[in-house]
C-alpha cells in the first residue's frame, strides 16, 4: 500500500514500524529517519512533525481502499450494503498495520490537525459507495459515517477473529442506527438548505431570483455547507426513499 519508492513512503513506513515496537508519544523525528536510512533534513522536507505522517498514511489507506472499490457500484446492493463493503474494505487494508494502530490508538491523545483528513477520508468512502456526499446532506451524512466508523475501528483494533465476525457485527449494526438517525435530520437539512438559498443573492431562491452554481464540497470544504441535499435526499442513499429495512446477510 505504502509507496516504498518514494520518501513519503519510506518516512511513513518507517513510522509505522517503529509504531508497532514503542509507544507513539516516545518516537521522535530523529528515530523515524534513522529507521528510515534518510537524513534527517531529508524527512523535514516532507514532514514537519509525526501528525503530518498520520495524515500520510490516512491518505496512503483512502488511494488503496478507492483503487479496490473503483468501479460503478452495483445497483442489486442496497447503500447500506454498499458502505459496508467499502468499510470492511479499508479494515483489510490497515490489518497489517494493527499493531502500530493499537499502540497509535492507545496514547489517548487528541489530534486536532487529524479532523479534517478523517472526516475528508469518510467523504470518499461514501463516494466509493455511490452515496451522494456534496452539500450540506454530505456534510452530514460525512460526519454521521465518521461516527459510525469510529466506533466500528475500535471495535476492530480488538477483534483477533480472521474473519472479523465482530467487527462485521458492529458496523452493520452502527450503519442501520446512522441509518435511521439521518432520515431524523433530513428535515432540517432541507430547511437549512432553503433558508441558505433565500439568504444568498445569486441562488435559486435568492434575493435577485438568480441561479447559483452546483459546487460541492471539496477535500478542504467538508466542514462548510455546499448546494444542498441532492434530490432531497434521505438517510445514507441519496434517493429520498426509505432504506430497504430488510435483514443483511455478509
Amino acid at each position: 500500500m505504502l509507496d516504498r519508492s518514494s520518501p513519503e513512503g519510506q518516512i511513513t513506513a518507517a513510522a509505522m514500524r517503529l509504531a508497532e515496537q514503542h509507544d507513539w508519544d516516545d518516537i521522535s523525528l530523529a528515530a523515524i529517519a534513522r529507521e528510515a536510512n534518510i537524513p534527517l533534513h531529508a524527512l523535514r522536507k516532507h514532514f514537519s512533525g509525526k501528525t503530518k505522517i498520520l495524515r500520510a498514511f490516512v491518505r496512503a489507506v483512502d488511494d488503496e481502499v478507492l483503487e479496490r472499490a473503483s468501479g460503478q457500484p452495483s445497483a442489486d446492493d442496497s447503500p447500506r450494503d454498499r458502505l459496508f463493503d467499502v468499510l470492511m474494505t479499508r479494515f483489510e487494508v490497515l490489518e497489517p498495520y494493527k499493531a502500530a494502530l493499537k499502540k497509535i490508538a492507545g496514547t489517548g491523545g487528541f489530534e486536532p490537525e487529524l479532523i479534517r483528513p478523517i472526516l475528508n477520508s469518510q467523504r470518499w468512502m461514501l463516494i466509493a459507495a455511490g452515496i451522494p456526499a456534496d452539500g450540506m446532506a454530505g456534510i452530514v451524512r460525512t460526519t454521521g459515517l465518521s461516527t459510525v466508523y469510529a466506533r466500528a475501528f475500535r471495535t476492530w483494533l480488538k477483534d483477533d477473529d480472521a474473519g472479523h465476525a465482530k467487527t462485521m457485527a458492529a458496523l452493520d449494526r452502527r450503519l442501520r442506527r446512522g441509518e435511521r438517525w439521518l432520515h431524523g435530520v433530513s428535515d432540517t437539512c432541507r430547511g437549512l438548505e432553503r433558508l441558505a438559498a433565500s439568504l444568498v443573492p445569486g441562488r435559486r431562491g435568492g434575493s435577485d431570483g438568480g441561479n447559483g452554481g452546483n459546487g460541492g464540497a471539496s477535500d478542504d470544504e467538508v466542514t462548510q455547507s455546499g448546494n444542498g441535499m441532492a434530490n432531497g435526499s434521505d438517510g445514507f442513499d441519496g434517493s429520498g426513499a426509505p432504506p430497504d429495512a430488510s435483514p443483511q446477510t455478509h
